[in-house]
C-alpha cells in the first residue's frame, strides 16, 4: 500500500509540473482556437487517453525498453515529429472562403489526433521513466500497480490542466473565427513548433 506522505509528495510534484504550459497545452490551445470549445476538450481528452497507453507501457516495462533501445526511441521520436509537421502543413495549406473558418473536423478525429500527438511523444515515456519510479516502494505491494496508481493520479490532474486551457482557448476561439487565415497560421506554427521541439528532445 503507497503511504499516504508518499502519495501527498507525488501529487505535489506532480502539480508543479502540470501547471507548466507545455506541449500538451500548445497542442489542445491550438486545437481551440481553430474550432472552439468542443473541439479543445475533445482534444484534452485524447490527449489524456494517450497517458493511458504510456501508463500500460511504463507498468509493462515497455517505456524502460524505448529508452535503453536506440533504434526504438528513434523510431518514436520520429514518427511523433513527422505527424505534428503533417498538422502543420495541413493547418498551412486548408482552404478558406471569404475569411470564414474551414470546415470543423469531426470531434472523433480531433480526439484521435490527439491520443497520436500524445503517445507519439517520447518525451512522455522517459517521463514515467524518470519521474514515476522515484515514488515506487518495492515494500509498498506491486511495482506495477503503483505505476497505474501514480499514473492516473498524474492523469487526472493534467485532465484538469488541460480542460482549463481548452476552454480558454475555445472561448478565445470563438470570438476570433472571422480570422480564419490568422487561426490557421497560429495553429500551423504551433505544430510545427511542437514537431521541432521534439525533434531535439535528447536521451540521457
Amino acid at each position: 500500500m503507497i503511504q499516504p506522505t508518499t502519495f501527498v509528495l507525488f501529487v505535489t510534484a506532480s502539480l508543479a509540473l502540470v501547471l507548466i504550459p507545455g506541449p500538451n497545452h500548445l497542442y489542445i490551445t491550438a486545437r481551440g482556437l481553430a474550432q472552439g470549445r468542443a473541439a479543445g476538450l475533445a482534444s484534452a481528452f485524447g490527449v489524456e487517453a494517450g497517458t493511458l497507453v504510456h501508463i500500460a507501457a511504463a507498468a509493462a516495462g515497455l517505456s524502460y525498453v524505448i529508452a535503453q533501445s536506440a533504434t526504438l526511441f528513434a523510431l518514436v521520436k520520429w514518427a511523433g515529429v513527422a505527424y505534428l509537421v503533417y498538422l502543420g502543413v495541413r493547418a498551412f495549406t486548408g482552404k478558406e472562403t471569404q475569411g470564414v473558418a474551414p470546415p470543423p473536423q469531426p470531434l472523433r478525429k480531433v480526439f484521435l489526433e490527439g491520443v497520436l500527438v500524445n503517445v507519439l511523444n517520447p518525451k512522455v515515456a522517459l517521463f514515467f521513466l524518470a519521474f514515476l519510479p522515484h515514488f515506487v516502494r518495492p515494500e509498498a505491494g506491486s511495482p506495477a500497480l503503483q505505476v497505474v496508481v501514480f499514473g492516473l493520479t498524474l492523469l487526472l490532474l493534467g485532465l484538469i490542466s488541460d480542460i482549463v486551457y481548452a476552454c480558454t482557448a475555445g472561448a478565445l476561439g470563438t470570438r476570433l473565427t472571422a480570422r480564419a487565415r490568422t487561426l490557421r497560421y497560429v495553429s500551423g506554427f504551433v505544430y510545427l513548433g511542437l514537431g521541432v521541439a521534439t525533434a531535439f528532445a535528447g536521451r540521457k
